[in-house]
């Protein structure tokens, strides 16, 4: 009796693994070598883990007996991994359309939250939402990020700022883990701005009181599933001390450390995260020479986020210092009210173009190193057997139409696959 798996992906123009020898994270120096099988094929197993990526004569001579539960053609196309979103905010109500007006005409980010504006607004309003109405909208969001590609999000709380509303966020985010065909990295962000009334020491007093202690008791109970702490260490919000404190009670508590760090001042967040042991750091506008060699000496990844620096105008995040450096440099959309961008591809574009990323540099960070970012290098980020089969179909010859074609992944990605799975068949055919 032949065997049977889940997908055949053949005759592929290009299949791009981006790396197979194990490794957690590519450098510069390793993005210069990515692995790219010329006239390939993939195969994933019916577990939904991929069972072999290799030239596509040998995986057919190999697999002759098999039968498989689908089989793609692609020929003349790319295959690629799923790509990997490493800083999101996508549970909230209320946009904030008429702030990007205030913003063109010179308000700086602190100008609207010092205005009401900016995160206190979307906290107003998602307090105020019901549970299934964030479960709506947070589906719809990361169905349309999928359309782009991507196949692991990171998805924070941090529009609640008190207990009930941060569960309430953090629930949400596990009913959507359940209900769409996409892998969610789910993160704590309840140090995302001082609520209203409260100073530094109060929030602090009752992130490290009330919310964790509680947070710990459903994770243990195993009705949360949490990954990670973030908080925002900037000036005017969470300071050293107070970001400290937080993120080691999380760490003592399991949870990655990933946090906002050197966005809008140089508060040496990139030193402390290094010394706590983080994960990642997102943003880094702002971070000094000192601090990029503390996370280079500590693997801390930097999280990179081009849009936020496009649509803030801010000063570009040093990408070719921390690379130059040795320091993982992995990507995210910051999809936010602050910042609405779901695709990936965008991202991508934006990092080689504003970023002076390479394209090779660029796809690296959206796939094995946003994937390290988030602690999930061993099960994504590549196409090596044993990960997820999680990849991408595109209709081009060369994987590079995917940054080079700015905006043009709706008509680019053909099929999104989540553990060999179809969740995306993207037929542009107009019926005769």
């Amino acid at each position: 009796m032949s065997a049977s798996y889940r997908l055949w992906v053949k005759n592929a123009k290009q299949v791009v693994v981006v790396c197979n020898r194990g490794e957690k994270y590519l450098t510069s120096d390793g993005s210069l070598r990515l692995c790219v099988i010329e006239d390939g094929s993939l195969v994933v197993g019916s577990d939904g883990l991929i069972e072999a990526a290799g030239p596509a004569d040998v995986i057919a001579s190999q697999y002759s007996a098999a039968s498989f539960e689908r089989v793609i053609d692609a020929t003349g196309m790319c295959v690629l991994p799923g790509l990997v979103d490493a800083h999101t905010h996508a549970v909230w109500a209320g946009d904030r359309v008429h702030e990007f007006a205030m913003k063109l005409a010179g308000a700086t980010y602190m100008d609207v939250h010092r205005a009401g504006g900016g995160i206190h607004f979307t906290v107003a309003h998602t307090r105020a939402a019901a549970a299934p109405d964030l479960l709506a909208s947070l589906s719809g969001r990361l169905e349309r990020m999928r359309r782009a590609g991507t196949t692991l999000v990171e998805v924070k709380s941090g529009y609640g700022l008190e207990l009930q509303a941060e569960l309430k966020m953090l629930e949400v985010v596990e009913e959507a883990r359940r209900k769409v065909a996409i892998n969610i990295s789910s993160t704590y962000c309840g140090a995302h701005a001082v609520p209203k009334g409260k100073s530094v020491e109060e929030a602090t007093e009752d992130i490290l009181k009330v919310q964790l202690p509680e947070l710990k008791k459903r994770m243990s109970a195993g009705s949360l599933h949490v990954d990670n702490i973030d908080v925002f260490c900037e000036k005017g919000v969470f300071d050293l001390g107070a970001t400290r404190a937080i993120l080691q009670a999380g760490k003592d508590m399991g949870l990655n450390i990933n946090f906002h760090g050197d966005e809008l001042h140089p508060m040496n967040s990139a030193q402390l995260g290094a010394e706590l042991g983080a994960l990642a750091i997102s943003h880094l506008e702002e971070v000094t020479d000192e601090g990029i060699a503390a996370m280079a000496r500590a693997g801390t990844a930097a999280v990179l986020l081009p849009t936020t620096a496009y649509i803030l105008r801010l000063p570009q995040p040093p990408a070719r210092s921390l690379l130059g450096a040795g320091v993982v440099v992995a990507l995210g959309s910051d999809f936010n009210p602050n910042a609405y961008c779901c695709s990936m591809p965008v991202v991508m574009h934006l990092a080689c173009v504003n970023l002076r990323m390479s394209m090779s540099e660029s796809l690296a960070a959206a796939t094995i190193n946003a994937a390290y970012a988030l602690g999930r290098w061993r099960t994504h980020g590549s196409l090596e057997a044993g990960k997820h089969g999680d990849l991408l179909v595109l209709n081009a010859p060369r994987w590079e139409h995917l940054i080079y074609q700015l905006g043009g992944h709706q008509e680019l990605i053909r099929y999104v696959v989540v553990k060999g799975n179809v969740v995306y068949d993207n037929d542009k055919t107009l019926p005769m």
